[in-house]
């Protein structure tokens, strides 16, 4: 079995790193190394499900999305990204990994260059070297944000696109709007794309979140519902763009994935037109955790920047795999930020998608074992 030839983009990654962590964790570990909410998705939401299934609304559907969600998320991108897109400028994708996935399959052929941030969601270089593609990295500031003028010198003739993660992971670092507009600028002097990962877009509790294709016809928009309406299971995202991108991105969606779910579809329409309460409640019991967990790090000598976005704290915490390791064997589970990249090592990664009494008890026993 050890001959067979594998793929050298295959063979060019590892496990992810989180899921390595989250499956190794016992049954009574506090879990701080998953980006997932612990609120269950609203009833409105799942009501819209159920009544799909009783309707029979079980089928394949359009290669780009139901219409009617379509519809909706043009208005939503307009109203609140500032981004003014038509309905076959949207396509509805099996949530923003594979959105990911089929737009960078669009812009890389073999050796070319994708610029990525340096610590960043670690599927980014992952997707690239399995597209036998060339991940750049581009080094992030004293405030966790992408560094502009690295970007800058980062570029070369190979360069096809920059990934740009505002709310960050795993930093929780928010990009300023001038920041965010200078790289808009830099993908049209540069005819690159700006691959923008939006989906944490809800959680901000300083700044703002700006989107750079109100600035750029030279980007792609990627969001999902996965975080924003605690929908991570029903495996349902989106991505915008104009021009040439959709036309070009769904023949990969059609070989890949034909279509979204169905049912999800149907759930995330209502979860667009319906109520919006749960999102609010989220966002405000998250920046209570934050501001608990941050402090907590802090008084224990443990620096942290506060972070304006996502739900993930970032402290930084010495010969971090050997900490994740020692934590993990002392119930709490967290995520070393080499996991992230190689400007991580000096970090590790906590998510406070978790209750206050885990974060607490994660706390105490950080207290004494870091």
């Amino acid at each position: 079995m050890s001959n067979i030839p594998f793929s050298q983009g295959v063979k060019s990654v590892n496990v992810s790193g989180i899921r390595k962590l989250f499956e190794a964790a016992g049954p009574n570990a506090v879990n701080l190394g998953i980006g997932q909410p612990d609120f269950d998705t609203p009833k409105n939401i799942k009501e819209a499900a159920i009544k799909a299934i009783n309707d029979g609304f079980t089928g394949y559907t359009p290669g780009l999305g139901i219409p009617e969600l379509r519809d909706a998320l043009c208005v939503k991108l307009k109203n609140e990204n500032q981004i003014e897109v038509a309905p076959n400028q949207v396509m509805v994708t099996s949530g923003a990994s594979e959105a990911l996935y089929i737009t960078l399959s669009a812009l890389t052929s073999p050796g070319d260059e994708i610029l990525v941030p340096n610590p960043g969601f670690l599927a980014y270089n992952s997707i690239v070297r399995l597209l036998n593609g060339k991940d750049v990295s581009v080094s992030l500031k004293e405030d966790l944000t992408i560094d502009v003028n690295d970007v800058l010198e980062k570029i070369t003739p190979q360069t096809k696109a920059l990934i740009l993660n505002s709310p960050g992971n795993p930093t929780g670092a928010v990009s300023s709007k001038a920041d965010i507009q200078a790289l808009a600028e830099i993908a049209d002097d540069k005819n690159i794309t700006l691959i923008s990962d939006e989906v944490y877009e809800y959680f901000i509790y300083d700044g703002e979140h700006v989107s750079p294709a109100q600035f750029t016809d030279n980007a792609v928009t990627i969001n999902a519902f996965s975080k924003s309406y605690a929908m991570t299971g029903w495996r349902v995202g989106y991505l915008a763009a104009k021009g040439d991108y959709v036309p070009e991105i769904l023949k990969i969606h059609q070989y890949l994935q034909a279509c979204a779910n169905s049912i999800a579809q149907k759930a995330a329409h209502e979860a667009l037109i319906g109520p919006q309460n749960s999102v609010s409640i989220m966002r405000n019991e998250f920046k209570k955790r934050r501001d608990v967990l941050v402090k907590g790090l802090n008084d224990m000598g443990i620096k942290c920047i506060t972070p304006q976005g996502a739900f993930y704290a970032f402290p930084e915490v010495k010969e971090c795999e050997k900490a994740a390791e020692t934590l993990l064997k002392n119930d709490v589970v967290v995520t070393p930020g080499t996991a992230f990249g190689s400007n991580g090592k000096d970090h590790i990664r906590i998510s406070y998608a978790a209750s206050m009494e885990n974060i607490e008890k994660a706390l105490g026993i950080m207290g004494k074992v870091l």
